[in-house]
């Protein structure tokens, strides 16, 4: 099959895949829908579908006995009220096509099965549905399975390079009590819950300026960002309680754990409630001290796949959850993080081209 011809085939399962409901909320997926598509178009394949529940599933493929496992999710983000027509109607046009998922991540999910159907090799794939609600159960599931693989790539939009480190991710729910009064007179600290709150956010912002230098594979300081504020009654009454939601996102080298309880610490008097509602590590995962080396791990395995070596990124993947289970892993994938998420969304023919003519040679030299 010439390059052409794979791009075609490329498209024609990216038309299939957009056309599937996918997003996430409200996520319901079954093992039919998608799943079904994919399970039929790869002929020659072991495959098992589970469903983990709740719109959570995934799909397994391997033909024969890879090293490399491909990991694609098939869930979207919402469609916006900007899209300029169907966003389950995929749109081709002289360089790029549009469509919801055609950048994150439909179009490498397409690219992986036109590959695998043009070229014989040993190849593995696992799909899930998950990804987008930061709810990992596919990958979970499969980690505890104790298959073994000597790389994992796991596409995201990264302009066809391969990305060996990442920001993680951490959100945070905090909760402030204070007593309710008329609030012409003297207040202590104490007094309002929402007076807490924003002495808490000037600490908590010092700090982070405190980390501006702090460096990992190109990337500097501490990602931070206080989201939701929620509290009080009215302007002439102190405040009875008050709810914040925050979030950071540090550097491989970062202790998260220090990070929290600094940032729990920040409180005075003391938070009523401080609580962790999701952490994703970073890539390279795992000890601090030896995340250096774990990137150079990733990189040698990039380079024996002959792709390019790319810039570390400060956007979240599942990567890093294959990365702390021990695996060798990297993010590569066709498009461009700024089309991700956006009305009409879209991604470059060529992206495409260039991802699946990778993915072709890498399973064809499998053989």
């Amino acid at each position: 099959m010439t390059g052409t011809d794979l791009l075609a085939a490329t498209l024609d399962h990216l038309e299939s895949l957009v056309g599937f409901d996918t997003r996430n909320p409200p996520r319901a997926i079954s093992i039919d829908g998608i799943f079904g598509y994919l399970r039929a178009r790869l002929p020659g394949f072991e495959v098992d579908v589970v469903d983990h529940g709740a719109g959570s599933v995934s799909l397994f493929a391997v033909r024969g006995a890879p090293g490399v496992l491909f990991n694609v999710h098939l869930d979207t983000v919402p469609d916006s009220p900007g899209w300029s027509a169907d966003p389950h109607l995929l749109r081709i046009g002289d360089d790029r096509v549009v469509g919801l998922g055609a950048c994150d991540i439909k179009g490498a999910a397409a690219a992986l099965v036109a590959a695998a159907n043009a070229v014989e090799g040993d190849a593995a794939f696992l799909f899930t549905s998950d990804e987008e609600a930061n709810d990992a159960r596919g990958i979970a599931a499969f980690l505890a399975r104790g298959r073994r693989f000597d790389t994992v790539v796991v596409a995201e939009p990264t302009m066809c390079e391969a990305v060996l480190a990442h920001r993680g991710i951490s959100s945070v729910l905090m909760r402030f009590a204070g007593t309710a009064g008329h609030a012409s007179g003297a207040q202590d600290a104490a007094a309002s819950a929402l007076h807490q709150v924003v002495r808490w956010g000037g600490r908590a912002l010092d700090h982070v300026d405190a980390l501006s230098h702090a460096r990992f594979g190109g990337l500097t300081g501490l990602r931070f960002n206080i989201g939701r504020v929620e509290g009080g009654i009215k302007a002439n009454m102190i405040a009875p309680a008050a709810e914040l939601r925050f979030g950071f996102r540090p550097l491989p080298s970062m202790d998260v754990d220090a990070l929290l309880a600094t940032f729990a610490g920040c409180a005075a008097p003391a938070a009523t409630h401080f609580e962790e509602t999701f952490r994703g590590p970073a890539l390279p995962a795992g000890d601090v001290a030896h995340a250096e080396d774990r990137r150079l791990a990733a990189r040698d395995a990039a380079d024996a796949l002959d792709l390019p070596i790319g810039g570390a990124v400060d956007f979240w993947t599942e990567a890093s959850l294959f990365s702390q289970a021990g695996y060798d892993a990297f993010v590569y994938g066709p498009g461009d993080i700024a089309q991700a998420h956006t009305a009409d969304e879209w991604v470059s023919l060529d992206q495409l081209r260039r991802y699946a003519d990778s993915v072709a040679r890498i399973i064809a030299a499998a053989r």
